[in-house]
């Protein structure tokens, strides 16, 4: 944990803060954390700064706040996935905070199994944790949204148009194509598939949506691999 998120539940007053559960315990057993000590905070969806901390012991810790400085920049990038396995996504939450993702979308698709759409990881809490430990990682603060959709047809023509209208839009599916280049400075979104890659109707219809194909190389690889690929990409055009 590189930074302390908190929200305005764990707020004592306007310039105080007190934690009691695993952020306590990371304080005590990671930082060895003593009164006086400084530690990198951050409202969650708003300002970074430093908490000193008052007081300290084994049921709570307060700190005096100076929230002074912005999070960072979000990476200009939407990412599209169809829903991969549970303990998949697990990582992949994790990746997508810590990488400055500003926007996530998980979609249906016909080689998605019904069975992943049931697990409680959906649940809008779960799903904000997993994220918040990704943004713990990288210092941020600024949540990335998350949509679900169950259904790929309406998705893709009713949601993905809009999307691909404000943006430079690609969607990763193996094949001859170009190989995937970081944008440069512009808006992206980027499309990618299950396990197995999408169906030819699926990919036809994101690029009626205003997708075009590019390739991540000729090796077959899982979806968390392409996700980091793709974003290892963006990343180092962004200068990150």
């Amino acid at each position: 944990m590189n930074i302390l998120l908190f929200t305005e539940r764990d707020l004592i007053d306007a310039t105080r803060l007190r934690v009691a559960d695993q952020r306590l315990a990371h304080l005590l057993d990671v930082h060895g954390a003593r009164p006086g000590d400084t530690v990198r905070v951050g409202r969650v969806n708003g300002a970074c700064g430093t908490g000193t901390i008052t007081s300290i012991d084994d049921t709570h810790a307060d700190l005096e706040l100076a929230l002074d400085k912005a999070p960072p920049d979000k990476l200009p990038l939407t990412l599209v996935l169809a829903l991969p396995r549970p303990k998949m996504l697990r990582r992949i939450l994790r990746t997508v905070g810590e990488c400055g993702i500003r926007e996530l979308h998980l979609i249906n698709s016909y080689k998605v199994e019904k069975s992943f759409w049931q697990s409680p990881l959906l649940a809008p809490a779960t799903l904000e944790d997993y994220l918040l430990a990704g943004l713990e990682q990288a210092s941020d603060t600024m949540v990335p949204t998350c949509s679900l959709h169950h259904r790929f047809k309406p998705f893709v023509e009713d949601v993905l148009p809009a999307l691909c209208d404000r943006a430079d839009a690609v969607v990763a599916h193996p094949g001859d194509h170009p190989i995937l280049a970081a944008a440069s400075g512009a808006d992206m979104v980027m499309v990618i598939g299950p396990e197995g890659g999408f169906t030819d109707y699926e990919v036809r219809k994101c690029r009626e949506s205003g997708c075009r194909p590019v390739s991540l190389g000729p090796r077959v690889l899982r979806v968390e691999t392409a996700v980091a690929a793709a974003l290892g990409v963006q990343l180092a055009g962004a200068g990150g």
